[in-house]
């Protein structure tokens, strides 16, 4: 089913990068499209920047680790910190709708999720700071160690499309707690909120240099010469795998400090003894929310065999529940996919599958009615097996396998035959087999009967080709900072 409805009042904005306090156009005066994916219309332009943006960039926000960030006490940088959180909060309705303006995901899911989320990432993480310790060591009565934290210095934050300022600020967040200056290459299919963003921290009192945008495109432009650039300290990065792997190699040129975390094709193992309903309700989200463009998304479904027909009934007859359309209709919830690119990458995968032998069991096509906007039905497809590129390949979209399996050590291995690693959902009501079956998966992030449910001081990160590193807690302020050891002779 589709939905049609009435796009926003609020205008979208033009963005320009923001450079040492100050919002200003490219050097060259270039610009590109900022387009709506939900209308295929233009909604403003975007300063194209690159070396000489980024160049000038780090400058100030090398000038301003020396700074007076640099002399602000810890009470005060928490202070800051959560008067941007609180803003984030005030400018709500703002920042829900621009954001869906620019992803095409339905604004009750960017009020409901991605704002609140951004605004806590920084009240989490102002908290936080005020916790953490070091160590201290005495030897004998010789000597005392202890350690000391200070900033890494200057890091490129590179943010993904798919939750812009929710991920944008977890990134921020303990970069700021920890002392750095930042340059943030927003993802340039998303720049909006990352603008405002810059706006906000200017408002509740950053000083000039430690927050700095600049918008562009990957290769040969703003995020090759950040990631390039030899007094940049540390990038992190959320994206895609190949994409890692070039900034990697780039990166290291300059030994610069690396925390990614990439892509994911994350089983969803279903056992015959939990509870069906639940698990359903469950999965529609962790298969449809966001389009499916979640990097947690349990993509490939294994169900035991015993409850393989049962449930398969049940999770069709809720898909075609799920409304497709305008994400300004309150009861869409399913919205546009990102670009047209993007629309052509995920469905030739629909075709894909039944090249390979698949069944698209439903789904696969343009809603009825939508013949504007990157529109596509939440999609299942089955009868395929783990050679099938469908099964190993991050999609990305509204797409999900299912496939039934017999024992516990069928589907242990079979989800495990990926080269991802990044998250897992196991549903069981049997204990044991839970505790069993989680220590053998192989991830980062492991849920047992719930999905996306988040404790901000728990490591969150990818094995394999998923990812470099943890972040959450502690974790983040491991690549944030550096430690110093000072040996004290008695």
């Amino acid at each position: 089913m589709s939905t049609t409805g009435l796009q926003p009042k609020t205008k979208a904005i033009d963005c320009l990068h923001f450079i040492n306090g100050q919002f200003v156009p490219s050097v060259n005066g270039r610009v590109f499209p900022n387009i709506n994916p939900a209308t295929e219309e233009v909604l403003g332009t975007v300063a194209e920047g690159g070396p000489e943006e980024i160049d000038l960039a780090v400058q100030a926000a090398r000038k301003a680790l020396r700074g007076p960030w640099r002399s602000m006490t810890a009470n005060e940088r928490v202070a800051v910190l959560r008067r941007i959180g609180d803003l984030i909060l005030e400018r709500q309705e703002e920042l829900a709708i621009l954001e869906s303006l620019d992803t095409g995901k339905p604004l009750w899911l960017s009020k409901s999720v991605d704002i609140p989320r951004a605004a806590y990432n920084f009240h989490f993480f102002a908290d936080y700071v005020r916790t953490i310790g070091t160590e201290a060591s005495q030897s004998d009565d010789v000597a005392i160690n202890y350690a000391i934290r200070r900033p890494l210095g200057v890091v490129g934050l590179i943010n993904p499309w798919n939750l812009p300022l929710l991920l944008l600020t977890w990134k921020l967040a303990p970069a700021l707690a920890a002392g750095n200056t930042v340059v943030m290459k927003p993802a340039e299919l998303t720049p909006m909120t990352a603008t405002v963003l810059a706006e906000i921290c200017r408002d509740a009192g950053i000083p000039d240099g430690v927050v700095n945008v600049v918008h562009g495109f990957g290769p040969d432009s703003a995020g090759s010469a950040l990631v390039e650039h030899p007094d940049v300290n540390g990038i992190t990065f959320t994206g895609e795998t190949t994409t890692g792997k070039i900034i990697m190699q780039a990166a290291a040129k300059t030994l610069k400090r690396l925390s990614y975390e990439l892509g994911g094709k994350n089983p969803n193992i279903i056992f015959a003894d939990s509870d069906l309903d639940e698990v359903i309700d469950t999965t529609l989200k962790s298969s449809f929310v966001n389009q499916g463009e979640v990097c947690l998304c349990g993509s490939r479904i294994y169900v035991e065999r015993a409850a393989y027909q049962e449930f398969l009934d049940k999770f069709v007859a809720k898909t075609k529940e799920l409304l497709v359309g305008d994400p300004f209709h309150e009861k869409t919830k399913v919205g546009a996919l990102i670009s047209e690119e993007h629309y052509q990458r995920v469905t030739q995968y629909i075709e894909l599958a039944r090249q390979e032998g698949g069944t698209i069991l439903l789904g696969g096509r343009r809603p009825e009615g939508l013949e504007k906007g990157y529109y596509l039905e939440p999609t299942i497809i089955t009868g395929v097996d783990r050679s099938c590129r469908v099964v190993r390949e991050e999609i990305f979209g509204p797409v999900v396998t299912v496939t039934p399996f017999d024992t516990e050590e069928e589907v242990i291995e079979q989800a495990n035959d990926t080269h991802y690693g990044l998250s897992a959902t196991i549903w069981t009501n049997d204990l044991r087999r839970a505790h069993r079956v989680a220590g053998q998966i192989e991830a980062g992030i492991i849920w047992v009967n719930t999905w996306f449910f988040r404790d901000l001081r728990t490591p969150f990160g990818g094995m394999k080709q998923s990812g470099i590193g943890r972040e959450g807690g502690v974790h983040s302020f491991e690549f944030y900072s550096e430690l110093t050891n000072i040996c004290i002779k008695l």
